[in-house]
């Protein structure tokens, strides 16, 4: 080794859904939303002046961070605005996650967590989902540096009751409690209206998958005003400049348009549930998810083999070889019906052999 190797903070990388060059395939593996933007979004974006990006974008994001707040009724001053809810999240790491003691999140969840946590040198433990995948709230109520957990989980879709994420952050009231919901839109019950029972709690969601927008970038996190300001320090000696001028504009587009949001996510649902169905018909089992996805294995079949087969015929899933516990399961994002049905025919199918 050489002497400047080191000095180098050596990590081992979160490792994104793969993003396939071909054409014409079904895409089921990164939970994007199958709908594009609303037509506001389109508007903007068609009639955005080319000249305003020679210009610096607004480091505060005040029109986006209004938007939002109005969109979630609550204060300016009670939202964060990132570039993604990863970014976001990593700016909470390095924010609130410096205590001594580790802080606490699930074994089986989003895999971006411990990658932050070693990146930073967070000390961490990661507590155990029971055997049916569920978060054990008990479990929580140890010494502890921080909490943050998906809700719904990631990538089991398993949603927490709202009284269960109430009865985690009532027991760790001396840390921060991040509940992370990038999914909460397909059938949970945010954490959002216990902000301001509990100053120590922070909200985070996203435009990814609910608002059609995961190539724009824009994530949030809603608390109490005196983390909000300590989010905003730690973004300002790192990047004013987080979140760039179309995002912004298209962002503001995106969450005006209710009637849209309700449309989209309801027929995601409603598609999820027909899947659902579907693939208990033909030996899959899986959590009743209330996320975009549904995490199933086969009765006989292997998740590996399965995967592979849907790879070669064009249409691409999530398979996870790590940790052991889930390496006999695939995430399949909900697209269109369209989709779907090809999914679940191409399964027919090949299950039959």
């Amino acid at each position: 080794m050489k002497d400047w190797e080191k000095n180098i903070r050596k990590v081992v990388p979160y490792t994104p859904g793969e993003q396939p060059k071909k054409a014409n395939i079904i895409k089921l593996n990164t939970n994007e939303n199958p709908y594009p933007p609303s037509k506001g979004v389109y508007e903007e974006w068609k009639n955005l002046s080319i000249d305003k990006l020679r210009l610096y974008p607004d480091p505060t994001i005040g029109k986006l961070t209004s938007a939002i707040a109005e969109f979630h009724n609550i204060s300016n001053d009670e939202v964060f605005v990132g570039v993604g809810s990863d970014d976001v999240l990593a700016m909470c790491f390095m924010t609130f996650f410096n205590s001594e003691k580790p802080i606490l999140f699930p074994d089986i969840t989003y895999s971006f967590y411990d990658v932050w946590a070693n990146m930073l040198k967070i000390k961490y433990k990661q507590i155990p989902l029971d055997d049916n995948f569920e978060i054990v709230v008990d479990d929580y109520s140890v010494e502890n540096g921080g909490i943050i957990f998906p809700n719904p989980n990631a990538p089991t879709g398993a949603l927490l009751p709202l009284e269960s994420v109430e009865k985690i952050i009532q027991n760790n009231q001396d840390v921060i409690v991040i509940v992370d919901e990038a999914y909460i839109d397909f059938g949970g019950v945010s954490a959002l209206e216990l902000i301001h029972k509990y100053d120590n709690l922070l909200v985070v969601q996203t435009f990814s998958k609910s608002r059609s927008m995961a190539g724009a970038r824009i994530g949030y996190a809603m608390g109490n005003k005196v983390l909000i300001k300590y989010l905003n320090d730690v973004k300002y000696s790192f990047n004013s400049y987080t979140l760039n001028t179309m995002a912004i504009e298209l962002g503001i587009k995106a969450i005006e348009d209710r009637e849209y949001f309700d449309e989209t996510r309801n027929k995601i649902i409603k598609t999820r549930e027909w899947t659902k169905a579907k693939l208990k018909d033909l030996g899959f089992s899986f959590k009743d998810s209330k996320s975009n996805f549904i995490f199933a294995k086969h009765e006989s079949k292997k998740a590996k083999d399965i995967f592979e087969a849907l790879k070669e015929a064009g249409i691409y899933v999530r398979y996870f070889s790590k940790p052991e516990r889930i390496n006999n399961y695939l995430r399949i994002t909900i697209g269109t019906d369209d989709e779907m049905e090809k999914l679940i025919s191409f399964l027919q199918q090949y299950l039959e052999k």
